[in-house]
């Protein structure tokens, strides 16, 4: 396999998947072989028709009829279909990308640990405002030994919110506290999402709030600056637009994503930076069973 491209496959074709093959189609070490669904009639199918790609509507059970064709998946449907698909993908041997809240693998950030995630079959890619904000998170328990809480607020266009992101808001509230919690060890945690309809649509702001005893801004802004750069890697329109600051007793970190365009408008960065980070890993998949 070391002369061919990763094969990968996309189980949902909404807004998330439909992005997703445009960014493989540009890679030099993926290959999309089959964007799969329920409908032919949808969208995505009419996008990814346009795109060459091969369709199914046969959900889940194209992958089980071609599971010696595929390398990787990535689920784009629901938390409650992953809940079903995780077994089956297991039980063929195909690794998973998991971009819905279902947590059922560990929990994958790149900038924080893509290492470790290598070493597993499925791994979930926690939420956008996990993305987000859990590298800042990370930063400053890096930086400080007493952390009372963590707070997170992701402000995102309403127009970028689709049927599967509003099916899903329970989740994506408990995944992100969870995934917050979990990276930066701090044990209270609240995650806040606000569907904001302006017109014209807004970039995805994400704000982070953390209560500490003894502030360290110099070092939490070498901190930052590292881990902003790391992001960027992959997500290129993060960008820090205030902080970090110190103020009522609280550090304030606030920054924005802008999406690349590819499917989804350059305001749904939330959706966007989610998606970088998928094939992100999946390139590191790649390289690794290159070898």
């Amino acid at each position: 396999m070391k002369n061919e491209k990763y094969r990968v496959a996309i189980l949902g074709s909404g807004n998330i998947g439909t992005d997703l093959l445009i960014k493989i189609q540009r890679s030099s070490n993926l290959k999309c072989v089959a964007f799969i669904g329920r409908s032919l009639n949808s969208k995505g199918m009419s996008k990814a028709l346009e795109l060459n790609a091969t369709l199914s509507d046969q959900s889940v059970q194209y992958i089980i009829d071609h599971a010696d064709e595929i390398d990787l998946v990535f689920d784009a449907t629901s938390a409650k279909y992953h809940k079903v698909h995780a077994p089956i993908f297991k039980k063929l041997g195909i690794k998973c990308i998991d971009l819905t809240p279902a947590k059922i693998g560990p929990m994958c950030i790149p900038s924080v640990n893509s290492n470790e995630c290598l070493n597993e079959i499925n791994i979930n890619m926690v939420s956008c405002g996990g993305q987000a904000s859990i590298p800042m998170a990370v930063a400053i328990s890096k930086t400080h030994s007493e952390i009372e809480y963590i707070e997170v607020v992701s402000s995102i266009s309403s127009k970028s919110a689709g049927p599967a992101t509003r099916l899903n808001l329970d989740e994506y509230i408990k995944t992100t506290e969870t995934g917050v919690e979990y990276f930066s060890g701090v044990k209270k945690t609240k995650a806040i999402l606000v569907l904001n309809p302006a017109e014209p649509c807004i970039n995805m702001i994400t704000t982070i709030l953390a209560k500490v005893k003894q502030p360290n801004i110099d070092a939490l802004k070498l901190e930052v600056e590292k881990m902003s750069k790391k992001v960027q890697s992959y997500v290129p329109g993060y960008e820090l637009i205030l902080g970090p600051l110190f103020e009522n007793g609280r550090i304030l970190i606030m920054f924005k994503v802008i999406g690349l365009g590819d499917y989804l408008p350059e305001y749904a960065g939330n959706l966007d930076i989610i998606n970088c980070a998928a094939i992100a890993m999946a390139e590191e998949y790649a390289a690794r069973d290159k070898k």
